[in-house]
């Protein structure tokens, strides 16, 4: 048996699968590590589940290794499976297959040296975290309890929330949707009927071609306050991240210097140029700032942040042009079940009178709910109800420092308790994709190695 520290990792998606990973590849010594699922499926996670052929990765397969110090990790694990995408920085490959590399990863680890005493898979549901000066001890549902040195929250997106004051709630579940990635959520839905779906980003283009590989015939409608449909990936040279300091510099000024740049260079390229420096410009910029851009500039950074692959850009393209989807901006005003269908009544933007519409599913596609405060998980509310974390003011998961570690209720980080992964959003805005994510778990387990013990000896991969 292991011999080092003890480490939960709750949450077996990308998150969580890669910290479990990189904790045996360079963790401390010896360490224990229990990977906790409460969902069927370790490796995968909501992202990388799908096996619809239609779902693509919305990232060139060259900026997706799972390992900073290797960037052609995932290339050459492609390149002995032709049959699962072109192993080429450039390609676009599907969800599914990247899902492969994931839970062929903890695969790997498992089978490694003293892998398989060493990383122990838990299918169970975490519900309880309470601490003591001896560390932590973690409750699962099924009545097991384990005693930790630390554990990490990996917990992912949170649910979405059902937007408020529509009506939703008084909506059947055949007639409304409220998590897209339900397994029921798109069942039973007549194929000429039409749909509405709330929300315009990358989701909205997902549940679209679930649909239509479904045999959907009928109109789809996918509404937004601005209506910003994502764009498509281009071919972008290389960028060059601006030198300027981060601090005493408002928001504003950066958008104004990327107007300008974009005016130089294209606006992809003004974009891709702030990667390297979006975590900084988050972390330098006041709560105020932070206010504006969430409320004015979010749906804006969203469209051209996060793209679409050129062949999803190209099928959402086709059903827009012949008219079976339309993306519009507007407010939903308000909404009543009529027998077999939905009547939703909504304003465009720019307008005042209303339109109507009659659906037979509404989809909220509106993004998933990091308000903690709002959510009915059962370890949070644990967390909560002993002030053993804090939501970000903003709504944007929890507050950590600059070492993943979880603050409390006054501010303080007196637990064996850290977070990675989007649920951290509030501290480094930029960490819901997988190169950011890869690189704050590389750090989290350097950070715990130097916490805990003495590191591993680095494993081939």
């Amino acid at each position: 048996m292991a011999d080092g520290p003890v480490i939960a990792v709750i949450g077996a998606g990308f998150t969580g699968s890669l910290t479990a990973v990189h904790l045996l590849r360079h963790g401390p010594a010896g360490a224990q590590i229990y990977l906790i699922e409460k969902t069927a499926g370790f490796g995968r996670g909501l992202a990388f589940g799908a096996h619809n052929s239609s779902h693509f990765l919305n990232a060139r397969a060259g900026n997706m290794s799972a390992f900073p110090d290797q960037p052609d990790h995932l290339i050459r694990w492609l390149s002995a499976r032709p049959q699962l995408g072109p192993a080429r920085a450039d390609a676009f490959i599907t969800r599914g297959a990247y899902g492969d590399y994931l839970s062929g990863l903890l695969r790997a680890a498992i089978a490694g040296a003293d892998g398989a005493e060493r990383l122990v898979l838990v299918p169970d549901q975490a519900t309880a975290l309470t601490f003591d000066a001896a560390g932590a001890a973690l409750t699962l549902a099924m009545g097991r309890t384990l005693r930790l040195d630390a554990a990490v929250l990996a917990v992912g997106n949170l649910p979405p929330l059902t937007p408020q004051g529509l009506g939703l709630e008084r909506l059947s579940p055949r007639l409304f949707a409220n998590d897209p990635w339900a397994s029921e959520t798109l069942n039973g839905i007549d194929p000429q009927a039409e749909v509405l779906i709330l929300g315009t980003g990358l989701t909205m283009v997902d549940i679209v071609l679930d649909l239509i590989e479904r045999g959907h015939k009928g109109p789809i409608t996918a509404l937004s306050r601005r209506g910003l449909g994502p764009k498509r990936h281009e071919q972008v040279g290389p960028v060059t991240p601006p030198t300027h300091s981060y601090g005493h510099r408002p928001l504003s000024r950066w958008v104004a210097e990327r107007r300008a740049r974009a005016e130089q260079v294209g606006w992809r390229a003004a974009v891709d140029e702030l990667r390297p420096i979006t975590q900084a410009i988050w972390r330098a910029a006041s709560p105020t700032e932070r206010r504006r851009f969430l409320r004015h500039l979010r749906p804006w950074w969203d469209v051209v942040r996060h793209r679409m692959s050129q062949t999803v850009a190209d099928r959402i393209d086709a059903l827009r042009d012949s008219g079976q989807l339309r993306i519009v901006g507007g407010r939903v005003v308000d909404i009543e079940a009529r027998g077999p269908l939905a009547l939703v009544r909504w304003r465009a933007r720019g307008e005042t009178a209303a339109r109507r519409l009659e659906v037979a599913r509404i989809i909220n596609c509106t993004g998933s709910g990091a308000d903690l405060s709002r959510s009915d998980d059962p370890l949070l509310q644990s967390l909560i109800a002993q002030g053993a974390v804090r939501a970000d003011p903003l709504g944007l998961g929890l507050e950590i420092d600059y070492a993943c570690q979880v603050l409390d209720v006054a501010g303080h980080t007196r637990r064996p308790l850290y977070a990675a992964g989007p649920i951290t959003q509030g501290y480094s805005w930029e960490v819901i994709a997988v190169p950011d994510i890869r690189n704050q778990v590389a750090d989290l387990a350097a950070i715990l190695t130097a916490r805990l013990g003495a590191p591993e000896t680095a494993a081939a991969w």
